[in-house]
C-alpha cells in the first residue's frame, strides 16, 4: 500500500519528469505538491498517454498531476486531457499569450506557463503572461543548442528576482539541487520550487533518496 506524506507546509515542491510507478511512490513519500509528467519526445523524461494515465492513476489524492506540453496542437491537447487526469498544464514552449488563454480555455485546467530567464532583459516577457497564465515557472534559458526547453540542469543568476512578485503564483526551476535549493529560496523568496534532472541518478531515472532530500531541504 502506498504510504503517502501529506505536501510539507510552506514551500511548495514539484517533481518533474516522472516515469515509474516508483517514482510517484517516492514523490508521495517525501511530501511533494507536485508530480509532472512530460510530454516531449526529445526527452528523457517522455512519456506516452498511456504511462502517463497509469502514473496519473496511481498518484494519491492531494498530489496535483501537472502535464508538460511544448507548443502543443488542439488534437494533443484534446487527447491529453480526455485520456490522462489532470489538474494542470504547463506550457513550456514559445506560446505567445494569447495562446495560453485559448489552452486554459480548451482544457478547463489551470495553465503554469515557463519562462526562460537568463538576464534582466528576460523579466519584461514574464509579465506579459502573468495576466492570462494562473502560475508563471521561472526556469533558466536553455543553453544554445539544446534540444530541451527545459530539464538541462542549468541555472540563472537568482539575484535577478530577488524580492520579486508577479500578479499570479510563481514557481523556480533551474538548475536546482538537494543542496542549493535552500539557498535559492532564501536569495528569491520563492514559495514554490521545481526540479527534474537534479534528482536523478541519470538523465531520466529518479533516485528517491534524492527526492526526499530535495524535498526536506526546500521545506526545512
Amino acid at each position: 500500500m502506498l504510504r503517502v506524506t501529506r505536501p510539507r507546509m510552506g514551500v511548495r515542491v514539484k517533481i518533474c519528469g516522472l516515469r515509474t510507478p516508483d517514482d510517484v511512490t517516492a514523490v508521495a513519500e517525501a511530501g511533494a505538491a507536485y508530480l509532472g509528467l512530460v510530454f516531449f519526445p526529445k526527452s528523457p523524461r517522455n512519456v506516452d498517454v498511456d504511462q502517463a494515465r497509469a502514473l496519473a492513476l496511481a498518484a494519491p489524492v492531494g498530489l496535483a498531476k501537472v502535464a508538460l506540453l511544448v507548443n502543443p496542437d488542439d488534437a494533443m491537447l484534446d487527447r491529453i486531457g480526455g485520456e490522462v487526469p489532470l489538474d494542470m498544464i504547463q506550457l513550456h514552449g514559445s506560446e505567445p499569450p494569447a495562446r495560453v488563454a485559448e489552452v486554459r480555455a480548451r482544457t478547463g485546467l489551470p495553465v503554469m506557463k515557463a519562462m526562460g530567464l537568463r538576464t534582466a532583459d528576460d523579466l519584461a516577457r514574464i509579465d506579459a503572461y502573468a495576466g492570462v497564465a494562473d502560475q508563471i515557472l521561472v526556469d533558466a534559458k536553455p543553453p544554445e543548442g539544446a534540444d530541451l526547453p527545459g530539464g538541462n540542469g542549468v541555472g540563472f543568476d537568482w539575484r535577478l528576482i530577488a524580492g520579486r512578485d508577479w500578479t499570479c503564483p510563481w514557481m523556480l526551476a533551474g538548475g536546482l539541487t538537494p543542496d542549493n535549493v535552500a539557498e535559492a529560496i532564501r536569495l528569491t523568496g520563492a514559495a514554490q520550487v521545481d526540479v527534474s534532472s537534479g534528482v536523478e541518478s541519470a538523465p531520466g531515472m529518479k533516485d528517491a533518496a534524492r527526492i526526499a532530500a530535495f524535498v526536506d531541504a526546500a521545506t526545512v
